[in-house]
């Protein structure tokens, strides 16, 4: 996603700058870091965020589809248009985006009971609906690149080759884990997904998970925020993504699966797939999460603080789960497609 190089000085934003929107009388903007600010203001607060090299006809695309969905009543930020009617406002050769401020807090995934989990996937599921109505219908057969398990042996092994000879306990740790992988990535590599997918695709949040979610006290979702990452895709793979993201535990015992079938019965009611897509989503993300040693590298071996921030991946321990219980997590993914679940104390 674009930032701007500059480290969200105050004094770098263009003089009358936020006299282009009707806003009340603004204090000092508060700078968040990476081209972002809170704005306050006798009429409320606000958030805004500058770009530099930024694609104006892809932004104003994924403005209006904020914004329609916004109007649809669904928990989506709309950017605030200028006196002028811009909802990009530019000047001095960056552009700048004005949106309210929202309230609420973030919350892991396993921090919510089935009922809200199931309400979580219904939510989503109502974005890829509105989404589907308000743009252009998705060719249905999509090529997919497939990450190749010899390639991600060969980074490992380039990443083995680069440690210490005699290093300290983290050192060893991280060895560990490279080789546990590596392991993974022979004994599983006959086990590639296809490339080409004839699936449910349409457009996508791209970055559904909970870093990207505010509630309110109720517990309710008040703001799906970042939708930088807008794309097409298929449909079950962004809900089989986020469903990962979300109820992943923080240690060795993988995904929660009853969580993950209470998000994904959720989905169903709001925008219904079938069992099948389910699992090849299931197969593929748990694929390109086996081939990906990028969260290995930015673990165990980078230490660079200012990295740019990409999506959450999973850790090590839970990919190491998911290749032990592949079969089961097929199954269990796509159960709430075939199956009526037991009543259970968690929902509420």
């Amino acid at each position: 996603m674009p930032t701007s190089q500059n480290d969200s000085d105050t004094e770098s934003l263009p003089p009358r700058l936020l006299r282009r929107w009707e806003i009340g009388e603004p204090g000092v903007p508060m700078p968040l870091g990476r081209g972002c600010w809170r704005v306050d203001t006798g009429d409320g607060s606000y958030f805004l965020r500058e770009y530099e090299g930024y694609d104006r006809r892809r932004m104003l695309f994924r403005h209006s589809v904020t914004t329609a969905l916004d109007a649809a009543g669904l928990p989506v930020l709309a950017p605030m248009p200028a006196r002028g009617g811009r909802t990009l406002v530019v000047a001095g050769g960056r552009g700048y985006v004005l949106q309210p401020w929202v309230s609420g807090r973030q919350r892991g995934g396993l921090e919510l009971t089935f009922g809200q989990c199931e309400l979580l996937g219904e939510l989503l599921g109502r974005l890829h609906a509105e989404l589907d109505r308000l743009t252009a219908q998705v060719q249905q057969s999509i090529l997919i690149p497939t990450p190749r398990a010899r390639d991600a042996v060969k980074l490992i092994d380039r990443m083995l080759d680069a440690l210490p000879g005699e290093g300290n306990d983290f050192d060893a740790l991280t060895e560990r884990r490279l080789r546990e992988r590596r392991d993974l990535l022979t004994e599983f590599a006959d086990h590639q997904p296809p490339e080409l997918e004839v699936s449910t695709v349409g457009h996508l949040h791209g970055s559904f998970h909970a870093g990207n979610l505010r509630y309110g006290g109720a517990g309710n979702v008040t703001a799906v925020l970042d939708w930088e990452g807008l794309t097409t895709g298929p449909i079950a793979g962004e809900v089989v993504r986020a469903a990962a993201l979300l109820f992943a535990c923080d240690d060795d015992r993988g995904l929660d699966i009853d969580r993950v079938q209470a998000f994904i019965r959720g989905h169903r009611t709001a925008y219904p797939l079938d069992a099948g897509q389910i699992q090849g989503a299931v197969h593929r993300e748990w694929w390109e999460r086996l081939c990906d040693v990028s969260p290995l590298r930015s673990r165990y071996m980078d230490h660079d603080d200012d990295r740019e921030e990409h999506e959450p991946g999973l850790l090590p321990g839970v990919v190491v789960w998911w290749s032990t219980h592949l079969d089961g997590t097929l199954d269990a993914f796509a159960a709430p497609y075939t199956e009526i679940p037991a009543e259970s104390p968690a929902y509420g």
